[in-house]
C-alpha cells in the first residue's frame, strides 16, 4: 500500500515500538503487507490493543498492532475457534431441528452450545468423524459483513443468535458471518483460512450449561472438544489431561474424607470434615506466624452489613450483581463479598499519628459471591470462601518498603510448596473508581517496586481491581497447570470514600493509602491446588494422619499402643483391624499416610519399631527417639516429602 496526499493517514504502533503509518481505512491484513509482502501473506489473524480480530479488521490511529500468523501463540486460540464451527456443522449435518448458541475456544480447546439435541458420549465419536470429513473437504472459511436486516432474516429461525443480534445491533449497523461449504454461522471471528487449515480435533465431553450462564435461562448441551496442530500435541495434551482427571480433588477430597458439597446444605458451600480441617488449620497457623512475625494485628469483622457499608465502599455499585442482598425490615443488608470494608471502618474509628502508620489488621474472613450455578465447581469456584486476607494503612514514603515486605512474605509461602511462579502488574479496568491521576499514581508505585528489585512480570491491562491495581503472583502445580494465587493491591480510593485521616509531622491532616493482600489468595483455592499438586499426598507438616502404627498380629496390638502414646506429639492413629499386615500397609499407602510404623514379635522384643514411608521403603531396627526427632525435625523444616530413609 503506498502513501497518497489524497487519503487520510492513520498511525499504528508496532510491537518493537515503531509507528507505521497506512490509509485511514487500512485493514490488519493491510497493514502486514506494508511491513512485508511474506508477513502480508502469511497474516491470520491481528491484536488491535490486545484484543484479538479479523485480519479484515479495519485499524485506527493510536492503536497498538500485533500480527498474527500460524507461528505466534494466538494462532491455535484462532484455529480452536474454526474447529468450533466445524463441529456445529457436524452436529446440524446429524441432527434436524438444532438451536445454535454459542462456540468459543478456550485455554485448552473449544465448546458448542445447542438447544434441543439429545446426544451422549457415544455419539461424539460420529461426530468427530465429521469433523475430520470437514476438514478433509478443505472448505474455504469466507468472512462477510451484511447489514442487520439481512442479518435477522438469515437468523430467523436461530432464536439464541437472534438474542445476540439484538445486543449487537445497539452497537453497530453491521455484522459478519462466517461459512465453509454449505454452513453458516453468525460470529465475529478471527478464523483460519480454511478447514484444511484445522489439525487434529478430539470431542472430550458433554456437559449441561445455561445460556449466557444464567440458572434462570435453558439448560443447554454443551460438547467440549479441543483441537491441536499435530498429534503429537494432541496425545501430550491427553496425557495431561488424564493425569489431572486422577488428581482431581473432588474425587481425592471424598477418597481422604477431607470436605463434602451437599444438596442439602447448598452449593458452593463446602463442610470440612476433621481431617480437612486439619490441613486446614496448618495452613492458617504457618500464614499467622508469617503475620505475627510481620507486625499485624488480628481483627475480626462479621459476616453481613448493611448496604450502607457497601455503597460507602463502592461495592455496591460495581458488585451487586454477584452479592447475596436481602432485607430485614426497613434495612438492605449484604453479605460481605470482601473484608476490606470492615477494615476501614475499624481504622477509621480511631485517631491516628504518622508515627502509628503502618497499621497492619489480618483477619481470615470468610466471604461470599454469589457465582452462577452452573460456574459452581468444588473448591475451585465456591459461593463460600475464606481469604487470608491482610490490609494496611500506610503513609505515602511507607508503599515501598511494605510493598516489598508483603512480596517477601507472598514468595516464602510459594517457596515453602516449591512452587515456581510468575508476577504480573494488573492496570486500571474498565470499570472502576477513582480519578486517572489516583490511578497513574497508583499503578506508577507497584511498577517502581518490581522494577527496582529487578522482578521479571508481565502487564495485565485492565485486569485490576475497580478500586486499584494490584501485583499478582501465578504458580505451577505438578503437571505444569497455572493458578492465580496471592495479591497485593494498592487502594488511593478506600480511603477517600471512607475519609480516612491520620496526623501528619506538620499537625496537619494527611490521607493514608490502604494496601490489600492475601498470602494465599483464599484457603479453598490453595487447598484445591495442593490436594492436586500433591495428589492428596501432603507434605508431614500438612497430613491429617501423619504416622499410622501397624500391629502384625493382634498379640502385638498393646504394644502398638504404646508406641502411638510415644507419638501423641504427632498425629498418629493405629490400625488395630483383624487383617493381614499386607492389607493394612496397602491401606496406609491408599489413605496417603506418610509414614508407617510396623511392629511385630521382634520390635515388641528389641522395644524398637520399622519404619515404612510413601515411597514403600522400610528400615527395621529404628530407635523410637531418633524417628521422633526426625518427625519434629521434618514438620519444623517443611520439608515437602518424607525423607527418613532416604536421610539414610
Amino acid at each position: 500500500m503506498s502513501e497518497s496526499d489524497s487519503q487520510e493517514q492513520v498511525a499504528v504502533v508496532l510491537p518493537d515500538g515503531s509507528a507505521l503509518e497506512v490509509d485511514a481505512d487500512a485493514t490488519v491484513e493491510d497493514c502486514a503487507y506494508e511491513i512485508g509482502p511474506g508477513l502480508g501473506s502469511d497474516t491470520v489473524a491481528g491484536k488491535l490493543d490486545g484484543d484479538l480480530v479479523a485480519k479484515e479488521q479495519p485499524v485506527y490511529d493510536g492503536a497498538e498492532l500485533e500480527i498474527i500468523t500460524d507461528q505466534s501463540e494466538e494462532y491455535l486460540e484462532v484455529m480452536r475457534h474454526s474447529a468450533a464451527h466445524c463441529l456445529a456443522q457436524a452436529v446440524e449435518r446429524h441432527y434436524d431441528d438444532v438451536d445454535l448458541a454459542i462456540g468459543p475456544p478456550t485455554d485448552e480447546g473449544f465448546y458448542y452450545d445447542f438447544d434441543n439435541l439429545d446426544v451422549d458420549e457415544e455419539d461424539l465419536a460420529a461426530l468427530e468423524d465429521e469433523i475430520e470429513e470437514i476438514i478433509a473437504e478443505d472448505y474455504e472459511i469466507e468472512r462477510e459483513e451484511v447489514s442487520i436486516d439481512d442479518a435477522e432474516a438469515r437468523l430467523a429461525d436461530e432464536p439464541y443468535k437472534l438474542e445476540l443480534l439484538s445486543e449487537f445491533a445497539e452497537e453497530a449497523d453491521t455484522v459478519t458471518f462466517y461459512s465453509q461449504g454449505e454452513w453458516e454461522d453468525l460470529c465475529a471471528g478471527p478464523h483460519v483460512d480454511s478447514t484444511g487449515e484445522i489439525g487434529v480435533v478430539e470431542l472430550l465431553e458433554i456437559a449441561g450449561a445455561y445460556w449466557r450462564g444464567d440458572e434462570d435461562n435453558t439448560m443447554q448441551t454443551r460438547i467440549y472438544g479441543t483441537a491441536f496442530e499435530d498429534e503429537g500435541d494432541l496425545e501430550d495434551f491427553l496425557e495431561r489431561k488424564q493425569e489431572a482427571e486422577k488428581r482431581d480433588h473432588r474425587r481425592i477430597g471424598n477418597e481422604m474424607d477431607l470436605f463434602s458439597i451437599q444438596d442439602v446444605t447448598g452449593p458452593g458451600l463446602p463442610l470440612y470434615h476433621p481431617a480437612g480441617k486439619t490441613v486446614l488449620k496448618e495452613l492458617e497457623d504457618f500464614v499467622e506466624d508469617l503475620n505475627k512475625d510481620a507486625g499485624y494485628d488480628y481483627v475480626e469483622t462479621p459476616h453481613v452489613f448493611k448496604t450502607d457499608l457497601w455503597h460507602r465502599s463502592g461495592h455496591y455499585e460495581n458488585y451487586q450483581d454477584d452479592m447475596f442482598i436481602f432485607d430485614v425490615g426497613d434495612d438492605e443488608f449484604g453479605l460481605k463479598p470482601m473484608n476490606c470494608p470492615g477494615h476501614a471502618a475499624i481504622f477509621q474509628d480511631h485517631s491516628w499519628s504518622y508515627r502509628d502508620l503502618p497499621i497492619r489488621y489480618a483477619e481470615n474472613g470468610k466471604v461470599y459471591r454469589k457465582e452462577q450455578r452452573g460456574e459452581l465447581s468444588g473448591l475451585s469456584r465456591v459461593w463460600a470462601f475464606t481469604i487470608d486476607d491482610g490490609h494496611l494503612f500506610v503513609r505515602p514514603e511507607q508503599i515501598k518498603s511494605e510493598v516489598e515486605a508483603i512480596m517477601d512474605m507472598i514468595t516464602d509461602v510459594l517457596e515453602t510448596f516449591d512452587l515456581e511462579y510468575e508476577m504480573a502488574l494488573a492496570t486500571r479496568p474498565e470499570k472502576s473508581v477513582g480519578s486517572d491521576e489516583i490511578w497513574t499514581r497508583a499503578e506508577e508505585q507497584l511498577e517502581s517496586v518490581l522494577d527496582s528489585h529487578g522482578h521479571e512480570y508481565d502487564i495485565e491491562e485492565g485486569d485490576g481491581a475497580f478500586y486499584g491495581p494490584k501485583i499478582d503472583f501465578a504458580f505451577e502445580d505438578a503437571i505444569g497447570r497455572s493458578w492465580d494465587g496471592p495479591t497485593v493491591q494498592l487502594d488511593f480510593n478506600m480511603p477517600e470514600r471512607f475519609d480516612l485521616n491520620y496526623v501528619g509531622e506538620d499537625n496537619e491532616e494527611h490521607r493514608p493509602v490502604m494496601i490489600h493482600r492475601a498470602l494465599y489468595g483464599s484457603y479453598e483455592r490453595f487447598f484445591m491446588m495442593l490436594i492436586e499438586h500433591y495428589e492428596g499426598r501432603f507434605p508431614l507438616w500438612l497430613a491429617p494422619e501423619q504416622v499410622r502404627v501397624l500391629p502384625i498380629s493382634d498379640d502385638n496390638l498393646g504394644y502398638a499402643h504404646r508406641v502411638a502414646n510415644e507419638f501423641d506429639d504427632f498425629r498418629v492413629e493405629v490400625d488395630g483391624r483383624d487383617s493381614t499386615l499386607e492389607r493394612k500397609i496397602r491401606a496406609a499407602h491408599d489413605d496417603r499416610v506418610p509414614y508407617q510404623i510396623i511392629v511385630g514379635d521382634n520390635e515388641e522384643a528389641d522395644g524398637n519399631i520399622s519404619v515404612r514411608d510413601r515411597f514403600e521403603d522400610q528400615e527395621y531396627d529404628v530407635e523410637i527417639e531418633a524417628f521422633k526427632t526426625h518427625l519434629e525435625d521434618e514438620i519444623e523444616e517443611q520439608r515437602t516429602e518424607p525423607d527418613f530413609l532416604q536421610d539414610e
